[in-house]
């Protein structure tokens, strides 16, 4: 967990600097930016729900939360005052220099570094109304996000963006953290981890360029059937449940996906662990019986299960990459 002298260089999330600062005005301020891009398609977790695709030297980020500090989750004292603060040399090192980041919800652990990234390095964000409002409110430009309801077919040069409208996910009697939307800037500035409501759920399908592969990324373990039949995608990035609040989650999802070629469980790991080691498992979470769920499901899936420190390619299969280089 992050404490101590880490603790003890974090930022509060409201900016530091104007609006639209650049990746390599970051840089001359110490906060590097590490990572080459890549001859061809590539992916990397990073935790959580979150990822990294590189294509064609372009990268793209999806629910980015690399601060990973503690609230208690994970030790039976959570607290909803836990204030906001992000590490920005932890996240500089992970994102290069990204173009898009796209965000499924607003709670923490997956909004929490993304003003930082937009405020730094200029790049345009993707979410809901919710998350549009809560951005406003800790500095990012108008002009930088793009809000979506779910349908929307977007073409980035290249890059499309399909956006799914998805459902969050539920404990065991059936209720989820911090609802609620915003549909106006709250009045004051997020300050704590209960200040960022969920505001919708979104899914995303990434096609990376002209005949790149398909990916299908999730941000919480429930979803609209009728949404995503038929999105048939390459890759299918998919929330590993807390709880069997979700009638017949995996058969569900993996049939109405059209039995995607691989699987790929995330937000599984516990994330209040610093990304330096092997993802250490969230308890609630059943990995080895979602993997098994998903074979018995559709046999010919393959499930991979990721890690922080390797890099894949189109096809989930590692390329040999650290953490820092891209191929």
């Amino acid at each position: 967990m992050l404490r101590g002298a880490a603790l003890g260089a974090a930022v509060p999330l409201i900016p530091a600097t104007t609006p639209g600062t650049t990746a390599a005005a970051a840089a001359t301020h110490g906060h590097a930016v590490s990572g080459s891009p890549p001859r061809g398609t590539s992916f990397k977790w990073l935790g959580t729900a979150g990822w990294r695709i590189d294509t064609g030297g372009r990268t793209v980020l999806v629910d980015p939360y690399l601060t990973r500090y503690s609230t208690g989750l994970y030790d039976g004292r959570f607290d909803p005052r836990t204030r906001l603060h992000t590490l920005p040399e932890v996240v500089d090192a992970h994102i290069g220099h990204p173009e898009l980041v796209l965000v499924t919800h607003s709670h923490w652990d997956h909004l929490n570094d993304v003003p930082h990234i937009a405020r730094t390095t200029g790049a345009r964000v993707v979410g809901t109304e919710t998350t549009y409002h809560l951005l406003r409110a800790l500095g990012v430009a108008a002009e930088q996000i793009i809000v979506v309801k779910g349908g929307e077919v977007l073409d980035f040069d290249g890059i499309v963006v399909e956006v799914v409208p998805a459902l969050h996910s539920r404990d065991k009697k059936h209720r989820y953290f911090a609802p609620g939307t915003l549909n106006a800037p709250p009045r004051r500035a997020p300050r704590t981890v209960a200040d960022l409501p969920e505001g919708d759920t979104l899914s995303f399908r990434v096609t990376a360029g002209d005949g790149g592969p398909t990916a299908f990324l999730m941000g919480a373990s429930d979803f609209d059937e009728r949404a995503v039949r038929g999105l048939r995608p390459d890759l299918a990035m998919l929330a590993v449940p807390a709880s069997t609040a979700t009638w017949r989650y995996v058969p569900r999802l993996v049939a109405a996906l059209g039995a995607p070629g691989v699987v790929v469980p995330v937000h599984w790991d516990n994330f209040e662990r610093p990304l330096t080691g092997a993802p250490v498992r969230d308890p609630a979470m059943d990995l080895d019986a979602f993997s098994a769920a998903v074979t018995t499901a559709s046999p010919s899936t393959r499930v991979v299960v990721p890690d922080y420190r390797t890099v894949y390619d189109g096809a989930m299969r590692p390329t040999g990459s650290g953490t820092r280089s891209y191929s």
